[in-house]
């Protein structure tokens, strides 16, 4: 109820365009849906089996813990702040091992499309450079939690939405200067006509763009793409070299005048005022998940006694893998309002990019390429478009600019 009201009440009521009636078979050959199908349907199973067996996962050391991990968080009682953190940091990891298999199948296939440039050395070396920041960070966020249940067991969560609401607005802020520059390296876009022309632009739409910056996407993918992130003095615009190399000046145009709705119509504090009010609830039902799952008293599991918390003990590190697993499950539901306020988000600001640039014709041309050059389905299945859609739908958006071109 929270998430659906927080997402009623911020989604945009500006520059909304109902789309024209518009089929794949319109814009694309019968070969290259083909082609995209043959691609990303697997690649969807992949990452549903992927979510699956991490959940799975999750589910088995909360509920039912071998017998060597039950042991290990009872002798972490003691000491139980850092045992919460040695216990969130090494289930970070586990869902990295657990998931590295799929995640080589997927990345391989990517490969044998011609989506994916990089070697497997490069590849293990991002996925242990993200295995080594999530687990620092869930070992900090266990440390946290378990402060908090210990210090306050009948009401954590309050805090705890405090806390995640603070944690994501530092994170948004600083990840641009402290986190992504560990994967790519992000170049202020030179001055050249190109440039010129953005901050025209953005002059016109008379905003402040902050910084446009170019990525070495390449070195990962062939595909193209754009996104606008950070707060203050962070903001930036951040443009794929792919999309600079392989896409024509007034394409690239279009695209910019779409991120800059996003600074426009300030989707990115939207964002965080749409946590803030959707945490606390969603705190509360975390809390009451763990009490459930929670081993009670003499390690009997779930179901059977009260947990520690419910009982207004002190509990120990061993609830922190009930607590993980209350945390996917309750998020993995908020992503579902979540995404549907995204999709209104990326649909208002494909009607600035229309209404600033006023050129339909490079819009089209921008969504079918991008679905060509990135292999994307134009058209998914309405289920998985609700569940995990986070833009409108290729053909929804090529239905955007037709409306435009009618209507002006």
């Amino acid at each position: 109820m929270a998430a659906g009201a927080a997402t009623f009440a911020l989604r945009p009521r500006s520059e909304l365009i109902k789309p024209a009636p518009v089929a794949a078979t319109d814009y694309f050959s019968a070969s290259q849906l083909e082609r995209i199908h043959a691609y990303r349907d697997p690649q969807r199973w992949l990452g549903i089996g992927g979510l699956a067996l991490s959940t799975g996962t999750l589910a088995l050391i909360a509920v039912r813990p071998p017998r060597r991990v039950r042991r290990a968080l009872e002798r972490g009682a003691a000491r139980p702040i850092l045992a919460a953190a040695a216990t969130g940091g090494a289930l970070s990891l586990v869902l990295v091992v657990v998931g590295l298999p799929l995640g080589a199948v997927a990345e391989q296939r990517a490969r044998d499309v011609g989506l994916s440039t990089q070697d497997w050395g490069g590849w293990i070396g991002d996925a242990a450079k993200s295995a080594g920041i999530g687990a620092v960070l869930a070992a900090l966020g266990g440390a946290l939690l378990m402060a908090l249940i210990r210090r306050f067991p009948r009401s954590w969560w309050a805090l705890g939405a405090v806390a995640v609401v603070v944690i994501s607005a530092v994170f948004v802020s600083y990840s641009p200067v402290l986190i992504d520059p560990l994967f790519n390296k992000f170049t202020a876009l030179e001055n050249s006509p190109l440039r010129a022309e953005i901050l025209a632009l953005a002059h016109k739409d008379r905003i402040d763009v902050g910084e446009v910056y170019k990525v070495d996407a390449s070195r990962r993918t062939t595909g193209a793409n754009a996104y606008v992130n950070g707060i203050g003095h962070t903001k930036r615009v951040v443009l794929y070299d792919n999309l600079l190399n392989d896409f024509s000046p007034d394409e690239v145009r279009s695209v910019v005048a779409h991120e800059l709705g996003h600074v426009k119509h300030r989707d990115v504090p939207r964002g965080l005022i749409w946590l803030a009010i959707v945490a606390p609830a969603g705190m509360l039902v975390i809390q009451r998940l763990t009490e459930r799952l929670a081993p009670g008293e003499g390690g009997d599991g779930p179901g059977r006694r009260r947990s520690a918390s419910a009982r207004g003990t002190r509990p120990g590190p061993a609830v922190i893998p009930a607590a993980a697993l209350s945390i996917a499950v309750v998020s993995f539901v908020l992503n579902i309002p979540g995404n549907a306020l995204s999709r209104q988000v990326e649909r208002s600001a494909d009607g600035h990019s229309l209404d600033l640039d006023q050129n339909p014709a490079a819009f089209i041309s921008v969504e079918r390429k991008l679905a060509l050059q990135n292999l994307g389905d134009p058209d998914p299945p309405d289920a998985l478009q609700l569940v995990f859609g986070t833009h409108p739908k290729t053909v929804d958006r090529i239905g955007y600019a037709l409306s435009w071109a009618r209507e002006h």
